[in-house]
C-alpha cells in the first residue's frame, strides 16, 4: 500500500509517498480501504514540529509516528477472526484518534472503536469532513460548556472545521449563536445556523459586555483575559489551544470562582470507547440533515504537500480532504447542495457538501 510519510520536522515539502507493507486485520479489527482522510491543524503541527509542545506527543527531536491523519472513510475490505459488527464491502467512516496512521490506503481499526456505517446521502469525503469538527466540539459544548436551550454562545473561527462544527452544535442544542469571521465566509456561517455574524476584521467581538454564556475560542486567538468582560456574570470561555495560562486559569476559575470561568479539554486524546459512543449522534444528525460537512478542498494523495500548505495558511474554511483511493461503490454517492449552500466543487474553498 501506499503511505505518505515525513521523517523530519519542516515545511510541507517534507510530506512523500511511500511503498509500505499492508496490514492485516487482527483479533477482533476491520482492514479498512481509505477512500478519503483529512489533514488538520494537528497534523501541520506534526509536520512541522510547531507550537514547541506539539513534540511532546510527536517526537522531541524527530518524529515518532512517520505516517500522520486520524480520520478515515472507506470500504471494509476483510474482517478479522472474531470480527462480526462489518462485513467486506461496507462502506464506514470514523476515526483512529489519539493514534495516528490514516494517511494511508489501508488502515485497521477495532470493529468496537470509533467507526460506523457511512450515512446515506453522503460519500467518503462528505464523512470524512465531518469527524474531526464534530468529535471536537461536541466536548466543548455538551460537556464542559453545558450549553442549553436560550444561550447565547458565539464562535470564534466559525468557518474552520472546529468551529462550523460548533455552530451547527450549538444551534442543534437550541443557543442562539454567533459567528467570528472573515466577510467572505459570513454566508457559509449563515447557512449553518448562526444568527449573527461578526467580521473580526472590522469589529472586535470582545468590546461587548455582559453578553455571551460561551465564547469558544475554536481556533485560540484570543485569551481569556480579553474575553473575559464579554461573558455573562457566570459565562464560560473556552479555547482548544493551550498555552501557559489557560493551564493556570482553569483549575484556578474552576474550583476559586463563583463568576465567569476558563476551560480546555483535550478531546484529541479522550478515550475511544468515548468517540465510538458518540459517532452515533453524529450520524443521526446527518441522516436527519442537522449536521453538514463543510469541504474547503479536496487534494489527490500525490499532492498531498498541497494540503498541508492550505491548513498552513490559516485562511481554510472547514475541512481539507485527501482523495487516497477510490473503491467502487455499491451506492451513488450524494453531493446535493441544499438552497443557500455553495455549490459544490472539489477545489473551491467553502464549499458545503450536504
Amino acid at each position: 500500500m501506499r503511505t505518505a510519510v515525513y521523517e523530519r520536522y519542516g515545511p510541507p515539502e517534507v510530506m512523500r509517498l511511500q511503498q509500505a507493507a499492508d496490514p492485516v486485520a487482527g483479533e477482533g479489527e476491520v482492514l479498512v480501504r481509505v477512500e478519503a482522510s483529512t489533514v488538520g491543524a494537528s497534523d501541520s503541527a506534526g509536520r512541522s514540529g510547531t507550537p514547541r509542545f506539539a513534540r511532546l506527543f510527536f517526537g522531541l527531536t524527530k518524529p515518532k509516528h512517520p505516517v500522520l491523519g486520524s480520520d478515515f472513510a472507506g470500504v471494509v475490505e476483510r474482517i478479522g477472526p472474531g470480527a462480526s459488527r462489518f462485513a467486506p464491502g461496507d462502506r464506514v467512516f470514523g476515526t483512529l484518534a489519539p493514534a495516528m496512521g490514516a494517511h494511508a490506503e489501508l488502515v485497521t481499526i477495532a470493529e468496537h472503536g470509533p467507526i460506523a456505517h457511512l450515512p446515506d446521502r453522503l460519500d467518503a469525503a462528505g464523512a470524512v469532513a465531518t469527524v474531526d469538527g464534530f468529535l471536537t466540539a461536541l466536548p466543548f459544548l455538551r460537556d464542559v460548556g453545558r450549553v442549553r436551550p436560550g444561550q447565547r454562545v458565539l464562535v470564534n473561527g466559525a468557518s474552520g472545521t472546529v468551529g462550523s462544527a460548533a455552530v451547527q452544535l450549538a444551534r442543534h442544542f437550541g443557543a442562539h449563536v454567533v459567528g467570528v469571521c472573515s466577510a467572505v465566509h459570513e454566508p457559509l456561517v449563515r447557512s449553518l445556523g448562526a444568527e449573527h455574524v461578526i467580521d473580526y476584521t472590522h469589529d472586535d467581538f470582545t468590546d461587548a459586555r455582559n453578553t455571551y454564556d460561551v465564547i469558544f475560542d475554536a481556533v485560540g486567538k484570543r485569551s481569556f483575559g480579553a474575553c473575559r468582560a464579554a461573558l455573562t456574570p457566570h459565562g464560560i470561555y473556552l479555547t482548544t489551544v493551550p498555552s501557559a495560562a489557560i493551564m493556570l486559569q482553569w483549575p484556578l476559575t474552576r474550583w476559586f470562582s463563583r463568576g465567569r470561568r476558563a476551560a480546555i479539554t483535550f478531546t484529541g486524546l479522550r478515550d475511544i470507547r468515548l468517540k465510538a459512543a458518540d459517532l452515533p449522534l453524529l450520524v443521526e444528525l446527518i441522516e436527519s440533515g442537522a449536521f453538514v460537512p463543510v469541504i474547503d478542498r479536496v487534494v489527490a494523495f500525490d499532492d498531498i504537500a498541497e494540503a498541508h500548505r492550505r491548513v498552513d495558511s490559516g485562511h481554510k474554511a472547514g475541512s481539507v480532504v485527501v482523495a487516497i483511493s477510490q473503491v467502487p461503490s455499491a451506492k451513488p454517492a450524494s453531493r446535493q447542495v441544499a438552497p443557500g449552500d455553495f455549490a459544490p466543487s472539489d477545489s473551491a474553498p467553502g464549499e458545503v457538501a450536504p
